[in-house]
């Protein structure tokens, strides 16, 4: 209060804040924000299962490809350095892919007959998720594919011709990419996931499985996962 002559006079003060309307126009426009992270985010998993997708279909259309044509298996082939490039080296020609050389060979024989885009220099490299680029092409997430006879896949005793993905895979892109491709099963199917090796140990590959030992762990995703496609 304040005295003007004689007269006290209460001074009143704006109480200051918020109106409904207000709050709920920041509510919309937070609202709009969280979807657009979500749907950006939604974007981006599906661009990486389509990458992943697209080098496996591509390898697995070469490796056929290059079976027919040459009537051998690459990195098998006997007569690499007279049929597709001089100074290439040769496979035994037993029909699998079973030697270190081989399966650093395999690529270097798709990318000189031109059926592969690259040029990877056929060093030996034994089986396992960490091949070099300069040998093996590389996944999305900049680990090497691997082909080789082998019983890698978690729910198949028997050995068979396998594409190995590279580790350094989310488990729900891998997940994602199951349920297009497959039957969406980690466990079961074309494609499963791998049990671990060389450049990816077994403790890590354990991770990559839910709870129920038969999808993949989405949820408590380790963000180092990788696969395994049987007889491609």
């Amino acid at each position: 209060m304040r005295l003007i002559g004689n007269r006290l006079t209460r001074r009143t003060k704006r109480q200051s804040g918020f109106t409904l309307i207000e709050i709920a126009i920041v509510l919309v426009i937070i609202g709009l924000i969280l979807g657009g992270i979500l749907q950006g985010q939604e974007l981006i998993t599906s661009a990486r299962v389509r990458s992943l997708a697209d080098q496996t279909n591509n390898i697995t259309a070469a490796w056929l490809a290059f079976e027919d044509r040459y009537r051998g298996l690459p990195g098998d082939y006997v007569n690499a350095s007279g049929q597709i490039k001089a100074g290439l080296r040769n496979g035994d020609g037993n029909g699998v892919i079973d030697s270190d050389q081989e399966r650093g060979q395999l690529w270097a024989h798709l990318g000189a007959s031109g059926i592969l885009a690259g040029n990877y220099d056929g060093a030996a490299v034994a089986g396992g998720f960490d091949c070099p680029p300069a040998t093996c092409p590389q996944n999305a997430f900049n680990r090497g594919f691997m082909i080789t006879r082998d019983n890698q896949a978690i729910n198949n005793p028997v050995e068979g011709n396998e594409l190995w993905s590279g580790n350094q895979i989310p488990a729900l892109i891998l997940a994602e990419m199951d349920r297009k491709v497959d039957d969406g099963q980690a466990n079961g199917g074309r494609m499963q996931l791998g049990q671990g090796g060389p450049g990816w140990s077994a403790a890590n590959a354990s991770l990559c499985l839910d709870s129920a030992g038969t999808g993949y762990a989405v949820l408590a995703d380790p963000g180092d996962c990788a696969v395994v496609f049987r007889n491609f």
